[in-house]
């Protein structure tokens, strides 16, 4: 192999997982600015018009495929409505609801659990077995992420005391956590028809909440920042973090792909640092290179050779 191929096979091996960490970049300002405007917009209908927006925005990128695999879309009906309820319905109404209710300590600290659950997950639905590596692996990233939403003061956990927002986050990381797996029997379309299938059916899901909502809480405001925050909600979180992940999903498989989940505490600190003036503290530093250590620790070749036979027996 020559030199110029080495590096070539050398990059399409990591651009996997970049796709894939640009995901938990976009939910890190997707949580922020959920927890800025919880008093401005409505929790459902955030999640409402954030949906049916990248609905309408994609539907002409996807119309194409989305009309040539609609047979198909159409024999896995099934799969593709519990994917919608699981990841788009049901995950992001109720982490916009969750930070109505409990710090954002809390919540990022919750939500730093997804590749537990989403390896608890592939062990009770397919019976899909993580390694020792990758288990320690997973330990060091969430012992890295509780680092930084704690601020490097171990004690504060002894504070955290449930709440109704608590329990929200729990069931909504455990629906992602479904969705992620679930995504394994996707049907062979294009990922834009998957993605557009989706969200609308998402979105036409939340409409009954919506609704009722809408009536005893009152109309998503619209006010330049409602619009612009539902804009970003839509475009960031929604269409390319989504897409990120799926491709991540397809490319490196769900539990390496869950494990990046702990990167969203990581990049929400590095947006506050920027956005607020804060300073970079040691905590900071040493939760990231926990973070980083786990991935690359859950990443060892002997793992992925695990994790890569274990996909191939679950698929046949």
């Amino acid at each position: 192999m020559t030199e110029k191929s080495r590096l070539i096979s050398q990059s399409s091996r990591i651009v996997p997982y970049l796709v894939v960490a640009a995901a938990p970049l976009c939910w890190a300002g997707n949580v922020v600015l959920a927890r800025g405007v919880a008093d401005l917009i409505p929790p459902i209908g955030l999640a409402f018009w954030r949906w049916t927006l990248a609905f309408l925005i994609l539907l002409p990128f996807a119309w194409r495929h989305a009309r040539r695999d609609y047979p198909a879309a159409a024999a896995s009906w099934q799969i593709l409505f519990l994917l919608s309820f699981f990841g788009i319905t049901c995950f992001n109404a109720m982490l916009y609801m969750a930070v109505h209710t409990t710090p954002a300590i809390n919540a990022a600290l919750i939500q730093s659990a997804m590749p537990a659950f989403i390896i608890l997950v592939s062990l009770l639905l397919f019976r899909e077995k993580a390694t020792a590596i990758q288990i320690l692996g997973t330990i060091l990233c969430m012992f890295g992420a509780g680092l930084v939403v704690l601020r490097g003061d171990l004690d504060a956990l002894m504070n955290l005391s449930p709440a109704r927002g608590d329990v929200l986050m729990i069931i909504a990381v455990i629906f992602y956590a479904i969705y992620s797996v679930l995504l394994r029997r996707k049907p062979a379309i294009h990922p834009l028809s998957l993605l557009v299938y989706i969200f609308g059916i998402g979105a036409l899901l939340l409409l009954p909440f919506y609704l009722w909502e809408h009536y005893h809480t009152g109309p998503v405001p619209l006010t330049p920042n409602a619009l612009l925050s539902i804009g970003y909600v839509a475009v960031f979180p929604g269409l390319i973090a989504y897409f990120c992940w799926n491709y991540g999903v397809a490319t490196i498989g769900p539990n390496r792909t869950g494990l990046f989940i702990n990167l969203v505490p990581v990049f929400a600190a590095i947006l506050a640092i920027g956005w607020l003036g804060e300073t970079l503290a040691v905590f900071h530093v040493a939760g990231m290179a926990a973070i980083f250590g786990g991935i690359a620790l859950f990443n060892r070749r002997s793992a992925m050779r695990k994790d890569a036979r274990s996909d191939e027996t679950t698929q046949t």
